[in-house]
């Protein structure tokens, strides 16, 4: 992933404003030391995911306060990155051990059009049934993206008048046990960096 697109996600979120800044004040968070992730400087509150779960139950942040949640974006028909992300996933929930259960990963559908939250499921079950999966429609998925800073177009593959891919921002969001976004880990980093934060954000 582009240093340079790493850093302009971060700044999106720096530039939330001067409410977000009061509301970090008032819930007391502060820059967690030793993170590998990029800090979000300051927090601010995750922006809500009004979709529908793998779990059959309506997606919300809320559910999960008191855990860590690790937010992926991506999509199914994915060869490459989604399920090198994934495995890494829960390979940090292996690492992690009984501190495992205080996490929650979520992954946000960017191909609406063909994830379901039936094929979430399935798909999700082959990593680790423990992970969420979300989706909408088009609109909502698309509101949930640019909330978060994702950039998510289609690509038709080469020779086919219906078969495409998606090209995409691949990052991993991780939100305390407030509901604070807290810090950005770009793709390619070890399961080891990803149960570190988490232990450090659970501690938090």
């Amino acid at each position: 992933m582009q240093k340079s697109a790493f850093l302009a996600t971060l700044l999106l979120f720096a530039g939330a404003g001067a409410a977000a800044a009061a509301a970090v004040t008032s819930a007391g968070a502060a820059p967690v030391a030793g993170l590998k992730a990029g800090l979000f400087e300051p927090p601010r509150a995750a922006p809500s995911i009004g979709l529908s779960a793998s779990d059959g139950k309506p997606f919300d942040l809320a559910r999960y306060r008191g855990k860590v949640v690790v937010l992926e974006f991506g999509f199914t028909h994915c060869v490459e990155v989604c399920p090198v992300s994934l495995a890494s996933l829960a390979q940090a929930r292996t690492l992690l051990g009984a501190d495992a259960a205080s996490l929650q990963v979520v992954f946000v559908t960017v191909d609406p059009a063909r994830d379901s939250v039936a094929r979430l499921h399935d798909y999700l079950a082959q990593f680790d049934s423990a992970f969420i999966g979300v989706s909408g429609s088009t609109q909502q998925v698309d509101a949930v993206l640019k909330a978060y800073g994702i950039s998510a177009t289609k690509k038709m593959v080469e020779g086919s008048r219906t078969d495409y891919t998606m090209h995409h921002s691949s990052y991993l969001y991780f939100v305390d046990r407030r509901g604070m976004l807290r810090a950005l880990m770009p793709y390619g980093r070890p399961a080891a960096d990803i149960a570190h934060d988490v232990r450090l954000l659970l501690r938090d």
